[in-house]
């Protein structure tokens, strides 16, 4: 698949990364191309302007800050249409820690996935703690199941699937619920969740 990754950072780069290394073609779309500071994922994928990320695209990965989906969302919204678009943003201090509504405003016709919001980056680079593989809890567009589910898997992480995205809010809890554990309690980034049943 043509993915493309906007935004470049700890969760952009490891999911590029890793994307890469299973055979997809991956493109950061970040506002300065040339920026030194991303020589590391020109091994990986290219890195491009955001319009050259988009272009051709199938899916399209958005890891920037959330406060910036917005004006992201206005400006691309006829590039996004039809695509698989993965919402992995977090506005920490904002009651709807998603980028959700905006996108359903903005881009209408992108077909929406919440996703790779409730872990830590690390566990996304080593998504095993333990010898147990990480499980990975998303929401989405329905008939978008097949392919989020291989994406996820080819991050080395089993994919769970709660439902639509009515259930956006419980993947924010699991959010608030990691943030609470790794960081206010001291347990450390790398921890997860895993579902259980007999």
């Amino acid at each position: 698949m043509k993915i493309a990754i906007i935004g470049a950072g700890n969760i952009g780069g490891t999911l590029g990364r890793k994307w890469a290394l299973a055979g997809h073609d991956v493109r950061f779309g970040v506002r300065n191309p040339a920026d030194t500071k991303f020589d590391s994922l020109r091994a990986v994928g290219k890195v491009a302007s955001v319009v050259e990320a988009l272009d051709g695209a199938d899916v399209v990965l958005l890891s920037m800050p959330g406060g910036a989906v917005a004006d992201f969302a206005e400006q691309h919204s006829a590039s996004l249409a039809g695509k698989i678009v993965i919402d992995s943003t977090n506005s920490i201090r904002n009651t709807y820690m998603n980028s959700l509504t905006v996108l359903k405003e903005k881009a209408p016709e992108a077909k929406l996935i919440r996703a790779f919001n409730a872990l830590g980056w690390e566990n996304f680079e080593v998504p095993l703690i333990n010898g147990v593989q990480i499980d990975l809890f998303y929401c989405g567009h329905v008939d978008s199941r097949t392919v989020t589910d291989q994406l996820i898997a080819d991050i080395g992480l089993r994919p769970i699937y709660i439902g639509d995205l009515d259930l956006a809010a419980v993947l924010d809890g699991m959010t608030r619920m990691w943030f609470a554990l790794a960081l206010a309690q001291g347990r450390g980034r790398r921890i997860a969740f895993k579902l259980l049943e007999e």
